[in-house]
């Protein structure tokens, strides 16, 4: 019985672990995190996961390392989700879909994109980006 506790305890731990894509390493200004129903008030060292939406207001930015070592700066406005993030340590493997909705982001990719250049892709309201390089810099607007 123990033995089947501890299991399970293990699992829901495992899962848990798992669900984390990245960690809050810089909040500044007003930020939240949307996580299904709640509304969760960004601060530095909160895990962030896959179908998070990262909102900042007008005076805020958030800082974001992800598993894979690939940082994020989201700035001032805008609505950054989190689509899809499966990373694997050991071979580097994953995908990383997100969605930039409205305001600024600024990226660095890290070793998932090393191991498979096609593995990362941005999503904006009129196109998609594939990328292929290492760092870059998108920008949505109302126009």
């Amino acid at each position: 019985m123990r033995a089947s506790l501890a299991v399970v305890l293990f699992s829901v731990s495992a899962a848990a672990l798992a669900a984390d894509a990245g960690e809050i390493k810089v909040v500044s200004g007003a930020a939240h995190i949307e996580r299904g129903s709640e509304r969760l008030a960004a601060r530095v060292g909160m895990p962030v996961q896959e179908a998070d939406r990262v909102v900042t207001g007008a005076d805020g930015t958030v800082g974001i390392t992800f598993a894979d070592n690939s940082l994020l700066s989201i700035g001032p406005g805008s609505s950054f989700a989190i689509d899809r993030y499966v990373f694997d340590s050991t071979t580097h493997a994953g995908k990383f879909d997100s969605t930039l909705s409205k305001g600024t982001l600024a990226v660095v990719s890290g070793k998932m994109v090393k191991q498979s250049p096609e593995a990362m892709h941005v999503r904006t309201p009129s196109a998609i980006m594939g990328v292929r390089g290492t760092d870059f810099v998108v920008r949505v607007t109302d126009h």
